[in-house]
């Protein structure tokens, strides 16, 4: 879609906006299912980039201490606790400049996704920059998909990240879409940008071919000693619309609430989720940032008459023959 398409159905009267998003999640999805995905980081700190955002980058004294890779036994037991508790898809999150094939670091990772893979779960993985070869032995080790935000629009894009490009990202995207691999990328907002610029982010994701197989938003959680620490919070019903515009131009995607959920009462998580989201992160930590307890999950999606989204079938992992749903469409994408 074109930026001029994107603007004129984000600038839809409020009401008729979200309307339209709640329609084209019903035409596409399953009524009243949530994703719930669980989110550990495998390697913490220490990261050699200079995203503005991230408490992890070595360049900020943030006070996040550094922690070296998990083992794929000790992986594998969170794993394990993810799923009892409702989770289907697993994501892993390392921070690092990216990986090279050969080095023992990301044999460990490949161990750890088969070991994950076994449990039956979708699996996610976000290892910073790939190469083809490392895509290949990723999607052959049974990853999912590959997240791997674009976080914002190209022209605001080198006023977060100088140690790598825009064009990098989708030098990334590109690789994973060429291994097999489903895409899973979205966003940031609340870095300083227009909405004008998540408009323009919005129009890279309708361009991929194929398009995400779920797109991330995520609200800027400002992180002590990070050049965005002091960052206004974003405003919730341009949250809302975002929402509900990614959902009518990507109707197949999952849309995730992801960063940001506890700076968000009850009420305008209801309102996220009427207007097209459909996954959440599930757990009280995404990466070094607080999210949630999992009580209070379940109590909101009671009390919004929500239930867990099965997980997909065939090549993106398994769910019952019968489902007739969204998340079965989605496999064919």
């Amino acid at each position: 879609m074109t930026f001029a398409e994107l603007k004129a159905i984000y600038e839809t009267p409020f009401f008729d906006l979200i309307s339209r998003g709640r329609a084209s999640y019903l035409a596409h999805w399953k009524e009243n299912e949530v994703q719930l995905c669980t989110l550990l980081s495998i390697k913490t700190g220490g990261c050699s980039e200079d995203c503005g955002y991230c408490a992890q980058s070595a360049r900020y004294n943030s006070g996040v201490q550094r922690e070296n890779l998990m083992t794929p036994e000790a992986i594998e037991e969170v794993a394990q606790r993810a799923r009892a508790n409702g989770s289907t898809r697993f994501c892993m999150g390392a921070a690092w400049k990216g990986v090279k094939s050969g080095d023992p670091r990301f044999e460990s990772v490949l161990e750890s996704v088969r070991r994950v893979s076994q449990l039956g779960m979708e699996v996610c993985v976000t290892l910073g920059q790939l190469g083809e070869n490392e895509a290949h032995e990723l999607k052959k080790a049974g990853v999912t998909a590959y997240n791997h935000n674009i976080d914002t629009s190209p022209e605001h894009y080198p006023n977060i990240v100088t140690t790598h490009t825009f064009q990098d990202r989708l030098n990334t995207i590109g690789h994973v879409q060429k291994a097999g691999m489903s895409v899973c990328c979205g966003g940031i907002i609340g870095l300083g940008e227009s909405e004008d610029d998540r408009l323009k982010m919005l129009e890279v994701l309708t361009n991929f071919d194929p398009a995400p197989e779920s797109v991330p938003i995520n609200c800027l959680m400002p992180m002590p000693g990070t050049p965005l620490e002091d960052q206004p919070p974003v405003d919730i019903f341009q949250l809302v619309r975002l929402i509900a515009t990614t959902r009518i131009v990507l109707p197949k995607a999952k849309v995730r609430l992801s960063a940001g959920r506890t700076k968000l009462s009850r009420e305008a998580q209801a309102m996220c989720f009427f207007a097209g989201a459909n996954s959440i992160f599930y757990g009280e930590k995404l990466l070094t940032a607080a999210n949630p307890e999992k009580d209070a999950d379940h109590q909101l999606l009671a009390a919004l008459d929500l239930k867990p989204q099965m997980p997909f079938q065939g090549e993106h992992g398994p769910c019952s023959e019968e489902q007739e749903c969204g998340s079965k469409m989605a496999c064919l994408t």
